[in-house]
């Protein structure tokens, strides 16, 4: 990632969902890059207030101003269990998570929170936020592991967004995914050596006080940290 054009620091804005990912992406950005603004979208999950709670908290400790955008009209547009009440999100085991993306129970799962152009739709309002800001780049927290479901987590998807956006704004925004080439296990040893403040995230599909620990995106993270043999410091 060059992010460094003739000793200028480049400047960005963050999608920040508090998730571990997005966490750690902004994380190892903000050692080089001048965040300027990060945004958290309400598109009606069922997470949205823990999402935005934590994302604040998030903000305020990297000390950058945070926004949310609200894109609720998204709930009108999808009938996955991520934002319709009447349905429920899938629990996982260990067992039941594969890093084979044919498996049944991870695509099964996948098709339960899927919401139709999430990525291309918030993307693409954060290109405009970066441009009006003269901000060169939007980080996100694309990883491989998550590639393997979601199509629009991976490096071909951010390399067809980048040639979109080469049009579509006149300062080339461009997307920064420091952990395009990593899997959950990866990205938690990465945020322990960095420090990064994951007791401030939230990754849970649910919006209880504690997380369920039983969605995937739980189920995912609570394997990291087991592979790792460490704590989360969200559960401390």
């Amino acid at each position: 990632i060059i992010i460094h054009i003739n000793g200028i620091t480049m400047n960005a804005i963050s999608l920040l969902s508090s998730g571990l990912d997005s966490t750690v992406a902004h994380t190892i950005i903000s050692e080089s890059v001048n965040i300027e603004l990060s945004l958290t979208f309400d598109y009606g999950q069922k997470s949205v207030k823990k999402e935005i709670e934590y994302a604040k908290k998030l903000s305020d400790y990297f000390n950058v101003e945070h926004k949310v955008v609200d894109i609720k009209w998204l709930v009108e547009l999808t009938n996955t269990a991520l934002v319709n009440s009447k349905k429920k999100i899938p629990k996982l085991t260990f067992e039941d998570i594969s890093d084979d993306a044919d498996s049944c129970i991870t695509k099964e799962s996948a098709k339960s929170v899927w919401v139709p152009n999430r990525n291309g739709v918030m993307l693409n309002i954060a290109a405009s936020f970066a441009e009006s800001l003269g901000c060169k780049y939007i980080i996100v927290g694309f990883n491989k592991e998550e590639a393997q479901t979601f199509p629009d987590n991976s490096i071909e998807y951010m390399r067809a967004l980048d040639a979109s956006l080469a049009y579509s704004t006149q300062n080339h925004v461009k997307v920064i995914a420091p952990l395009i080439e990593f899997n959950k296990t990866e990205i938690v040893k990465k945020a322990i050596r960095l420090k990064a403040p994951l007791h401030l995230s939230w990754s849970c599909y649910h919006g209880e006080e504690s997380p369920c620990g039983e969605c995937e995106s739980c189920v995912r993270r609570m394997r990291a940290f087991k592979d790792v043999g460490a704590k989360d410091p969200l559960l401390i």
